[in-house]
């Protein structure tokens, strides 16, 4: 990624169209599963104007054969990444093709998630043992798109983690597909013996790892996944890789996302406060409930918002009790802010 990109990225929402602001994000939110939809999208987008956002991992097959509509988002979610999950090069550049045209700003293929229906599906982390299938599906959704198509991966598989064997399926990738753009989750998977909740804290990170990538593979642009939780850490991550990606951190502390555009991109926008957040929200809830959603499903993902700070217990107790009832609706989360001392400044 030039750096005169990441210099330009504060610049890009009152200069850019959506499609034209995607390329060099120093931040993005990782795509979590039952984390990331479209409502935590819309919540997250309100702290941080510059931010990458992701949507959970959609496979090819729920989009195609899917009785629902997998690729609805907000409009105001943007720049938005639609992380596909799937094998099958056609199928990835058909469900490409329609995510161009639904708007989306990046393609991102999940070469990473080790749960064993992702295997049996023969996507996810065990692609990495597939390098040239990979690149056969990079391939296959550049030729019919113009947005950018990115692959996020680990830094390796069960015994196949050598950095021979990280270095092998990158360059397989990049030389054969043209993909320039890599997110590496810095632990490796196993894909037997270990639940996708224990491979996301059990093996162990190895930071150096992906820094040295970075050295070997200099014309490629590359961001860091795992265990980032301060803007130290990403300062410090930043000296070495192109971007940062933070998971769940930003789903469990979400107000870190306020400072983004002020720590990583340097916008002198005012720092949002919880208050005013919580404020903020309001308008998009009601017209949510409106349309057949349930306050639940849409608080869940404030519930961190207030973490630290006198009351927070308070405020995740009134919201969890009350979210789930029948009419539940605005009232909820006023009675419930109420609960936050209001001598905080906040």
């Amino acid at each position: 990624m030039p750096n005169s990109a990441v210099a330009s990225c504060d610049d890009l929402h009152t200069e850019l169209t959506h499609q034209e602001e995607f390329p060099s994000c120093r931040f993005s939110v990782a795509p979590m599963l039952d984390w990331t939809d479209r409502h935590c999208r819309y919540f997250h987008r309100l702290m941080s104007d510059h931010a990458l956002l992701y949507t959970e991992m959609v496979t090819t097959g729920a989009i195609i054969h899917g009785k629902g509509d997998f690729l609805a988002y907000n409009e105001e979610e943007h720049p938005l990444a639609l992380q596909l999950g799937g094998s099958n090069p056609a199928d990835l550049a058909r469900c490409a093709k329609l995510a161009q045209e639904r708007g989306y700003d990046e393609i991102n293929l999940n070469v990473g998630c080790p749960s064993d229906r992702v295997q049996n599906g023969m996507f996810g982390a065990c692609l990495m043992g597939e390098a040239d299938l990979v690149a056969q599906s990079i391939a296959a959704m550049r030729e019919v798109v113009d947005i950018p198509v990115t692959v996020k991966t680990r830094i390796g598989i069960d015994e196949q983690d050598s950095y021979e064997f990280l270095t092998h399926f990158i360059s397989t990738v990049s030389e054969k597909s043209g993909c320039d753009d890599f997110t590496i989750h810095a632990r490796k998977a196993w894909l037997k013996g270990l639940s996708p909740k224990e491979n996301r804290e059990i093996p162990p990170l190895d930071y150096p790892r992906v820094y040295q990538l970075k050295q070997d593979f200099p014309h490629l642009k590359m961001a860091l996944n795992g265990g980032i939780k301060t803007f130290d850490e990403m300062d410090e991550h930043l000296k070495h890789l192109d971007g940062v990606m933070v998971g769940r951190e930003a789903y469990q502390n979400p107000y870190i996302m306020a400072q983004v555009d002020q720590r990583l991109f340097g916008s002198t926008k005012p720092i949002i406060k919880q208050r005013e957040l919580v404020e903020a929200m309001y308008p998009y809830i009601e017209r949510q409930l409106a349309n057949g959603s349930y306050l639940g499903h849409i608080s869940r993902h404030m519930l961190g918002l207030f973490q630290g700070l006198p009351g927070a217990r308070q405020w995740r107790r009134h919201i969890s009790e009350n979210a789930h009832k029948a009419g539940a609706g605005i009232e909820v989360l006023q009675q419930a802010v109420a609960k936050i001392p209001a001598e905080l400044d906040v």
